[in-house]
Formats: structure tokens, sequence, C-alpha cells
């Protein structure tokens, strides 16, 4: 027990107290907590300064729900580059981004990567009201630029009940035109090739305002087989039909291809961390395959707002999207065409009372279908060759959703939320007609959500809630990349238990801790044969604990040196373990679950001066990931050290800003997004060394 006890605290401590590089982050996190408390000081004396959103990203979370919201405004310069929201997305607690190699994305909040080898699963993700998680589970978050959005929220775990059924959460991501007619464009560039443009113009004009934004990304890569070409075409417009009435329109068109080097043994990966798989048995290199994914995605909505009176309102949104994908892998090539479409409906109800009190319904429904064709044929050198398997897909989603919510006085605050869910899939297999046609059907009659938040003075709330999950198969789990339809899994669910403080003690300083514990049933997890194709399974059970910590503070400095900054905090602890699983005879109760750092530490400061001379800093440190079920592989703790400087000069109407930045300062060699459970120990993906950027954005406003 005293061996286990050490373990734990250990895996908890190392993202700080790791030797390596120590003095580097002693001073960096020393000079940060200096100048806070210097900010600190002079702020006191100033609480009625309005602190500038301008150049500043910020984290929010919304009273009586596990929910974490990114706003980002204009000119918001990161601590990294602006090529992915990878760093952007780990500084908030219990939230864990991984990039295998450019343009392949895992996103899980609160939850394991063991559901996604490879893709975003079990997390619905929408764009403007428009759902961007197709009926069958799968989310291209690739597609998506920088400049698509505005704000980012994200719904952890069984926090919300209106955007259907799912145990991983949602991530709501708001962008729309701004409200003064402008064009901009920023170019940069920086190590490994890589390269960016980010351009828009929007024009605004008796009630309505259009935006067209464009965004190219490029870059050779770190590894071997590594290279990223993305364009990224967006247009919004938002129109004002009368007092009452507004609709929104938007369009999304990506068309992108990026290479696949995939997973190497600990052996290749400390001789050359740069290389791709090579040839192994039966199976090429990834370079011979020519390992890639070419990705077109085309996705359009209509959202419609009516506000009926001053209590009353709908919102109500259809949509259509089309993917085409192909996939070229070592061991074949697949083929996807998956177009789909739907809608959802949200009536609102919203009585402030003359006591203080507020009464809040939102009720409303949602419904997808799509009509797939999935064909997997030989890879010969990047080439199909014989057809496999060809497998049409027929999925349709829908769920009824409601939240009530009372608010007494400002002191207390009750909200209860249902929801019905239900899934249909249907495959038909049309290269083999032997293999009879395989429905589908998942529902779980209701999914609840209790809250009770108190307030407990005016700088002091504390909320309970309890809530229920239930997540379907995806159809990738369901016909995974050994072309075998599962027709033994099964949809996990379970409860989720949370309590959050959160503290305002002195002005802008926030304050939120958070503990959980989420008990999952039938969770589903992935597994590979001995070819290296992934398949999935039913797990007896797991328990998912945890701790989540967050600080934000805006300060402002000395009057005449520096306006303003900000210095955000934020430390997980998660206690992620197999309840009952047994595997091929293996008894795995009590073992962590693997692909998850047990505890990560973030910590983020920028600085503006007078002068418009600024700098973003950001640490991020992971502990230990075990590799597999059986923990008996992990891969070591990591932390990066990222530094951005910058000047922002304006000419008149035109804004200049200039930078320069390095991400991996401390030049760690690590792994981001580990395959799990690999055969033959290919579980390492690595990540850059230290590498650098520099850019200039120039922004022409009306």
């Amino acid at each position: 027990m005293l061996v286990i006890n050490l373990k734990r605290v250990y895996q908890m401590v190392a993202p700080i107290f790791y030797l390596r590089a120590f003095f580097l982050r002693f001073l960096l996190i020393a000079v940060i907590f200096l100048q806070s408390v210097y900010g600190f000081a002079q702020v006191s004396k100033r609480d009625s300064i309005n602190v500038s959103a301008e150049d500043t990203v910020y984290t929010k979370t919304s009273f009586g729900t596990a929910t974490a919201t990114v706003t980002k405004t204009r000119d918001y310069q990161p601590a990294s580059d602006k090529s992915s929201v990878v760093q952007l997305f780990n500084t908030i607690p219990g939230v864990r981004m991984e990039e295998r190699s450019p343009g392949s994305y895992r996103i899980n909040m609160r939850g394991s990567s063991l559901r996604s080898p490879f893709g975003v699963r079990n997390v619905k993700v929408y764009w403007n009201d428009i759902p961007l998680t197709d009926p069958g589970g799968n989310t291209y978050f690739n597609q998506l630029a920088f400049n698509n959005f505005n704000t980012i929220t994200l719904e952890k775990s069984t926090s919300s009940t209106v955007y259907g059924s799912g145990t991983g959460g949602q991530i709501i991501i708001a962008n729309t035109p701004s409200k003064k007619s402008e064009a901009m464009i920023e170019l940069s560039g920086g190590s490994y090739g890589s390269r960016s443009v980010l351009a828009s113009a929007t024009g605004v004009n008796k009630g309505a305002a259009h935006r067209i934004s464009y965004a190219y990304n490029a870059g050779d890569g770190y590894r071997e087989q590594s290279a990223l070409r993305r364009n990224n075409l967006s247009w919004l417009s938002q129109v004002k039909l009368s007092d009452k009435q507004q609709l929104l329109l938007g369009v999304l068109l990506v068309d992108m291809n990026y290479q696949t080097p995939g997973g190497l043994t600990w052996k290749e990966y400390a001789a050359n961390p740069r290389s791709a798989r090579p040839a192994a048995g039966a199976f090429p290199s990834a370079v011979d395959a020519k390992a890639a994914i070419l990705q077109k995605n085309l996705t359009t909505g209509v959202t419609y707002i009516h506000k009926f009176n001053e209590l009353f309102s709908n919102t109500t949104t259809v949509y259509g999207s089309y993917n085409r994908i192909e996939n070229s892998a070592i061991r074949n090539f697949e083929k996807r065409n998956e177009p789909h479409y739907g809608g959802r409906s949200l009536f609102t109800f919203n009585k402030e009372m003359e006591n203080g009190n507020n009464f809040n319904v939102k009720a409303g429904m949602e419904a997808q279908s799509g009509r797939f064709n999935i064909k997997v044929f030989g890879n010969q050198k990047g080439n199909t060759d014989t057809l496999q398997t060809n497998d049409n897909v027929n999925t349709t989603t829908y769920s009824l959703f409601s939240n009530f919510s009372f608010t007494m006085r400002k002191k207390w605050n009750y909200t209860a939320s249902l929801s019905y869910n239900k899934s249909r899939l249907g495959f038909k297999r049309l290269s083999d007609e032997t293999v009879p046609d395989q429905p589908f059907s998942f529902s779980n009659e209701l999914v609840p959500r209790l809250g009770i938040l108190r307030w407990i003075g005016s700088d002091l709330n504390v909320t309970a809630l309890v809530s229920k999950g239930f997540s379907p198969p995806t159809v990738a789990e369901l016909l995974p990349s050994t072309g075998i339809i599962n027709t033994d899994l099964q949809a996990e669910k379970g409860w989720n238990y949370e309590l959050i403080l959160r503290a305002f003690p002195v002005a802008r300083l926030s304050m939120e801790a958070s503990l959980f514990s989420f008990r999952l049933k039938d969770a589903i997890v992935q597994r590979r044969d001995e070819s290296g194709a992934d398949y999935f399974t039913n797990a007896g059970g797991t328990q998912q604990k945890g701790i989540e910590l967050s600080g934000s503070y805006n300060y402002y400095l000395l009057k005449g040196v520096a306006e303003d900054g900000f210095l955000r905090a934020s430390y997980t602890y998660n206690f992620f373990k197999y309840d009952h699983f047994i595997k091929a005879g293996q008894d795995l109760s009590g073992k962590f679950l693997p692909g998850l750092p047990v505890s990560t530490f973030s910590i983020v400061n920028s600085t503006y001066f007078k002068g418009g001379v600024y700098y973003s800093l950001s640490y991020y440190g992971a502990s230990s990931v075990f590799l597999d079920d059986a923990n008996t592989v992990s891969a070591r703790p990591y932390h990066l050290l990222m530094a951005k400087l910058g000047v922002n000069v304006s000419v008149k109407k035109l804004k200049i800003n200039l930078y320069a930045g390095a991400d991996n300062l401390l030049n760690e060699n690590y792994s981001l997004g580990n395959d799990i459970n690999a055969v033959s120990g290919r579980y390492y993906n690595a990540a850059p060394r230290r590498n650098y950027y520099a850019g200039a954005a120039f922004s022409l406003m009306k």
C-alpha cells in the first residue's frame, strides 16, 4: 500500500517538480509569480480600472454547470503559433487535446482516449449551432482553422442534456461577423517548413453583416511522412429581418491532405524520433504505402431566431454536410462518402420577477440522418488495389430535451434537465451478398440532470450536480478497420456526481475547484489485433474520479509602463481505473486507464506594455502516461515552455502586429498522441523539438 501511495504522489507532482531543466522552470514561475504579486499590489488601489479585452484570451465558467468558455478577441496572440488550438485547449482543466501528427487530433474531456485511436469521437461539436459531428458519431475537427471561432464553450462530460446523448461532452463554437467593417491578413512561417495565411473581410450595411474568411496552413512536418496542406474557406451572414427576427447563414468549405507517419517502437523512437514507421513483416513502411489522408468537407446551415416577446423565443437550425475521405493506410486504402443532414429547434422562456427571482425553461429537439458508403481496397503503394469490402451505412439519431432553471433571490439556483435519445444504424455489405444486413438500435429512455447552486455572500458559491450519461457506439466502432461488423458492442452509460466551488475574493480574480466521480458501465474501449487493425469491445466498467483546479487574474501594472495583463493557471488530477475487466484471461480490474496522464499543470501569462510591446509565456506539464491496459509500459513525463514577443503599431486606421516566438523551449523529446495498446509496442508519435516562428498581421478598420 505504501508503494502505491508513493507512486500516486509522484504522478501528482511530477509535472511541476520533474528535475530536468528545473532551474529554467523555477525562474519562469518565479518571474510570473513576482510580476502578478506586483500587479496585484498596484491593482488593489485601482479596483475601478476596466481591464482592456484587446489582445487577450480568457476563460470563464457558467454558474451551475461544469462548463468552460474560451473567448478570443480580434487580436489575440497566444504563446504558440496559430496553426492549431492544441495548446489553447490544454490550458483548460479536465481537457486533453493531442496531435499525433499535423492535422490528426484527439480530444477528450474528463475521459480517456480509448475510444479514439484517431479522430474525435464521443465529443459532439457544433459550429454556429450547426452540428459538425455526423450522425455516425465522428467529427472532423481538423477542418477548423484559427479564424473560425470567436468563442468556444466546452461542456464537460455529462454537464448538459440539451445537445443529445454522449458521455464525452460538447464543444460549442460561435463565429459571427464583427459589428464594424474591416479587413485583415496575417502571414507567418517557421521551422520545418511551416507557413500560414489567415485573411478575412467583414462588411456591415443596414442591419446586415457579412464575413468571408480564408485560412491556409501547410508544413513539411517534424517527422518523415508528416506534411500537411489545408485550405479553409468560410462565409458568415447575419441579417436582421425585423426587431424580433434574425437570420444567420454559415458555409464552411475545407480541402486538405496530411500524411500519417505511423507509430514507432521504443527502439525506433530512441534511435530517430523523426522517422516514419518502417516496414515490418508483410506490411510496408509508411513512406512506401504513401500513408496519408485526403479530406474534403462542405457544411452549410441556416439559423432562424424569432423573439416572440420579452419572455419567449425560438432558435431553429437546418443544415446539410458532405464529407469525402480517402485514407491510404499501411494495411489498406479506404474511401468514404458521408452525406448527412438534420436540424435542431430550441424554445426558450425566461421570466425576470420583481422580487429578484428568475425562471428559465428551455425545450427542443434535434435530429440527424446520414447515408454513408465505405469502400476498403488493398493498398498498392498509395493506389487502390482489389476491393475488399463495400458497405452502405444508414444512420439516424434524434433527441428530445428540456431544461428548467429557477433562481431564488440571487442566492439559490435549482436546475433540472431531462432528455430522451435514440439512434438507429443499418449496415448492408454490397461486396458480399452472403453477409446479412445488420441493424442496430440504441436508446436510453431518460437522461436526467439535477443541480443546486448556493451563493454564500457575494464572492463564493457552491454547486452540486448529479447527471446521467449515455453514449451509443459510433459507426467507426461498429465497423472498425478490421472490416468485421461488431454485432456485440453495446452503448456505454453511467452516473456522474460533482461538487464545484467558485470564489471571487478580489476584483478580477476568480478561482474554481471541481471534484467529480463518474462510474461507467459497459465502457467502450479500443483493442488492436496482430495486424495492427483496431477493434472495440465493452469493458466491465470504469471509475473516473478527478480534481480540477483553476484560477484567473487580470491585473493592472504601473501606469506609464504597462497597460494590463493576465495570469491563468490550472491543475488536473485524474484517478481513472478499470472497475472490473477481464481481457484474454487477464484480470485488469483496478488498473489505470491508459492514454491519459494522471496529472497536468498549466500556467499562462501575458503582459501588454505602453508603446505596443507585449509578451506571452506558457508552460504545460504532464505526468507519465500508461500505454497499455496492464500498465506495464508508460511514456515519461514532459514539460513544454512557449514564449512570444511582439509589438503593435497603429498608423491611422491601419494596425500592424509583428511577432516572433518559440515552442518547446526546453527541447523536450516527447510523444503527443500515443497509440494505446499498439501491437509490437508501436506506441510513440514524436512531437516537434524546439522550433521557432515569426509573423506579421495587418488589419484595416473602417
